[in-house]
């Protein structure tokens, strides 16, 4: 584990800033302004991992299960997400994405690829590749 001495402190602020401003900047090119970041963010995790109940998305998505509740119901009004009888708790339903949401979903990616590959024209070639190097990091930190 890096010893993080006193110099580093503002290279983690600096990073900190960053990815703030950068994540900010991302969530702002959305395909459906009706859908919160949360309700996106649960799709992204459907998508990501397959269907799962309401209580283990909570779990993924760091909010308490009645919020999370509310969010599946108002998911599954706009016809992005289905509640399915659990194969082996009936007092329990899963939570499966629509088709409807995983075409939104890819326009969502395709969307905020673009933005960002425009970002990345404008830089250096040795800027770029500093950046490509950094990804696995950066993804890394995001699942510890």
């Amino acid at each position: 584990m890096p010893d993080l001495s006193h110099g580093d402190d503002a290279a983690v602020n600096s990073l900190r800033s960053a990815v703030m401003r950068l994540s900010r900047r991302l969530k702002h090119q959305r395909v459906d302004e009706s859908l919160s970041p949360t309700e996106m963010s649960v799709l992204g995790t459907l998508a990501g991992c397959g269907s799962a109940t309401p209580g283990e998305l909570a779990r993924k998505e760091h909010v308490q299960p009645p919020s999370m509740t509310r969010i599946v119901a108002l998911l599954e009004a706009k016809g992005l997400v289905r509640l399915e009888p659990h194969p082996e708790d009936r007092r329990q339903k899963v939570v499966t994405s629509t088709e409807r949401a995983e075409a939104m979903l890819a326009e969502s990616r395709r969307k905020r690829n673009a933005w960002l590959a425009g970002l990345v024209d404008g830089l250096d070639e040795d800027e770029w590749a500093k950046l490509r190097e950094a990804a696995p990091v950066l993804e890394k930190l995001a699942h510890l």
